[in-house]
């Protein structure tokens, strides 16, 4: 009995510590709207705790509808980390409700934005339309498709981590520094890469890729932009054609998981390979490397299809 009257106030202690302690490091729960945040955001919580994604695989950021689960989950999150309201229109009323840590990613201090421009499509022979919500001086919210707009989102949200969780401060920040470096081999690896293709055209269903291809001396040759849910009359078809003829051997590239319905018809007969490029890589593994992942494919995919015409 005196064993355990003098043992009982030290596991008091022990219990109470490690109450305490639990509690100190209380995991800090992160919301991403969209793959490539979470992407990032897993590189700076690398080793501590994987942040979640709002948008399933294959959903569109343009047009998302929320459930009710989600709603809750955007209210219940610490950290919630969104485009802005050019990207995720579907958003903003739900955020009202909000009154955690909340972060427009685009509006932050050092991104480097681009605007659609007038002469941002091919209008030869009237074969391109404006991109559908891609409206001439509209942002071009594909931002995360620039390192250096990913390495400005990764610096805030090491900050905002390292505020909400002052015990791993150190380690997000030197996540984001190891990031960082990552990324910088990353863009020699994807210039050299892609120095040989950089001449090429190729043509795409959707202008999703400017901050990439700006980023390594590439350009697309024009947008065939047709709404998934509607045909284009044989005119359009006939005019999208001749201007495939006119450049020759080419790709056109969709976005997965939805390839336009036109698309066979528009290569049938003519030099031209289908392909897919994957701006949000909704599959891929949140990871350290996910984001890196996520562009080495797309180079790798762009000129694995142009390389073999």
């Amino acid at each position: 009995m005196v064993i355990v009257s003098r043992l009982f106030p030290v596991f008091v202690v022990f219990v109470t510590s490690l109450f305490i302690n639990g509690a100190a490091q209380a995991e800090v729960k992160v919301l991403t709207s969209i793959k490539p945040l979470q992407l990032i955001a897993a590189a700076v919580q690398d080793g501590v705790a994987v942040p979640e994604v709002l948008l399933p695989p294959g959903a569109s950021p343009h047009n998302y509808a929320l459930r009710p689960s989600d709603v809750r989950r955007v209210q219940a999150v610490d950290l919630l980390y969104w485009i802005g309201p050019d990207m995720e229109s579907f958003l903003p009323r739900v955020l009202k409700g909000r009154t955690a840590t909340t972060v427009a990613v685009q509006d932050l201090p050092g991104m480097k934005l681009r605007r659609f421009a007038e002469d941002s499509h091919s209008h030869a022979d009237d074969a391109d339309e404006h991109d559908h919500d891609h409206r001439p001086g509209s942002l071009d919210s594909h931002l995360w498709l620039s390192t250096v707009n990913a390495r400005v989102i990764a610096a805030r949200m090491a900050a905002d981590l390292a505020a909400a969780d002052p015990a791993n401060a150190v380690r997000y920040q030197s996540n984001a520094k190891a990031f960082d470096g990552r990324l910088d081999v990353l863009d020699a690896r994807l210039k050299a890469r892609l120095a040989p293709i950089g001449g090429k055209p190729y043509f795409v269903f959707h202008e999703a890729f400017d901050y990439f291809e700006e980023a390594y001396g590439l350009k697309h040759a024009g947008v065939f932009s047709v709404a998934a849910e509607v045909q284009p009359g044989a005119q359009h078809v006939a005019a999208m054609r001749t201007r495939l003829q006119e450049v020759g051997k080419t790709c056109v590239f969709s976005e997965p998981p939805l390839r336009p319905r036109l698309a066979e018809t528009l290569v049938a007969g003519l030099p031209v390979k289908l392909a897919e490029l994957d701006a949000l890589g909704g599959y891929t593994p949140a990871t350290a490397q996910g984001y890196e992942q996520v562009l080495e494919k797309l180079g790798n995919d762009l000129a694995g299809c142009l390389e073999s015409l």
